[in-house]
């Protein structure tokens, strides 16, 4: 599992040419869902992104949460971070969940979201999508299920 969180000034998402998502200041969050991805591994991942301390405090240190601000999150399903690209010059995403997996981890993730987080709009499973961003710093990180559990042996 996968999450490229943006920090954004406001952030939108649409299909043919209609909004279905749109956040204020908060993070832009794509989602890249694999074969062997779990709802534990998502917990995980939702934890630690709802809990990043990267906004600015009054002395201009990141050092506040998505919570602290108020932030809202914009959740995107996006199957191609999950690209392989070790060989040749086509991806491959043969590591990537089967579709319908991937619906049910990427709307539990979005009910996830909700427990802590009082605005969570998303995009539309497996429709071709049209985002826009205004990332504010920019400031982007990237979440990996495999970064956590390296964290957790050290």
């Amino acid at each position: 599992m996968k999450f490229v969180i943006q920090r954004a000034e406001r952030a939108e998402v649409q299909v043919d040419g209609v909004t279905v998502g749109r956040i204020g200041k908060g993070f832009l969050v794509l989602v890249g869902i694999g074969e062997e991805d779990t709802e534990e591994i998502a917990d995980k991942l939702v934890k630690k992104m709802t809990a990043l301390r990267i906004f600015d405090d009054e002395e201009g240190k990141t050092n506040l949460s998505l919570a602290d601000v108020g932030g809202e999150l914009l959740m995107v399903s996006q199957f191609t971070l999950l690209a392989e690209c070790r060989k040749g010059n086509r991806p491959s995403f043969v590591h990537a969940a089967p579709p319908e997996k991937a619906e049910a981890l990427y709307e539990y993730i979005i009910a996830k979201c909700r427990e802590t987080v009082p605005v969570v709009e998303k995009g539309v499973f497996g429709a071709v999508m049209k985002v826009s961003l205004v990332n504010d710093g920019p400031f982007t990180i990237v979440l990996e299920d495999r970064d956590l559990l390296k964290a957790r042996k050290s």
